[in-house]
């Protein structure tokens, strides 16, 4: 039987699948147009992505398996569930046949998917400790991608309307968030356990900004919120990255 320090160094792991589980979860429900239920179990794929981390530190079980298998996670999770949300918004704009295999317009979505990739990849091999983040983080384009994916199916301020009349300016927002994900431009950390006092600031007031927000504008809030941090960045750069 294994002890209780054997068994211990498994729960950060354990936090990290159910992160990917869920991710499954979202990608389905989404593409058997559920967004409501898809974006319930994101959420929880984003709760378990943060209490891995802080379960490893707490119980000081930290490993390169869990740091492999968090990349993994998040590879779905924030890589390929965007990827989805954008290939079902071209597709409204592009494909308005229900008996197409593929819509072969709607596929550059997976660009997105790609991009995510490459920056959980780059991140994986960069050890240096830094309290930002460089470039933009893959979590925050699914905040963002998820935000406009709710308010299109629900045609919020008519922006499904928008989106199928003018399909090719979701590839202009495909090659923004994948050239921001992929850059080297220092964004906030927006960590609760940073070491910098300005950065748990910004955290609440993101966070309360983002709740007030939705009360009054509803999901495209959460795109709205991650425009204000992308912007709030490049003009007010982490006093770390300047020093």
């Amino acid at each position: 039987m294994p002890n209780r320090s054997s068994m211990r160094q498994h729960i950060p792991n354990a936090l990290t699948l159910a992160n990917l589980f869920c991710g499954c979860c979202a990608l389905v429900l989404w593409m058997e147009e559920h967004p409501y239920a898809s974006a319930s179990f994101l959420a929880a794929s984003f709760v378990f992505d943060y209490t891995d981390g802080l379960a490893a530190r707490a119980l000081g079980v930290g490993s390169p398996l869990g740091r492999e298998l968090d990349s993994l996670a998040d590879g779905l999770s924030f890589g390929a569930v965007p990827g989805v949300v954008v290939y079902r918004l071209l597709c409204t704009g592009w494909c308005t046949s229900d008996t197409a295999v593929c819509c072969w317009a709607a596929l550059p979505a997976f660009v997105l998917t790609v991009f995510a990739a490459y920056r959980l990849g780059r991140f994986n091999i960069d050890t240096a400790p830094r309290p930002y983040f460089v470039g933009l983080s893959t979590p925050a384009c699914t905040v963002f991608i998820l935000g406009l994916g709710l308010a299109a199916y629900r045609n919020d301020f008519a922006i499904g309307d928008t989106l199928r009349q003018f399909p090719w300016a979701i590839y202009l927002l495909i090659a923004l968030l994948s050239y921001l994900m992929a850059s080297r431009i220092p964004m906030y950390g927006l960590k609760w356990n940073s070491p910098s006092p300005s950065d748990r600031w910004l955290l609440v007031g993101f966070t309360v900004g983002g709740a007030l927000l939705w009360i009054w504008w509803g999901p495209i809030s959460l795109s709205i919120v991650v425009v204000v941090y992308v912007l709030y960045s490049l003009l007010q750069k982490p006093p770390a990255a300047i020093s």
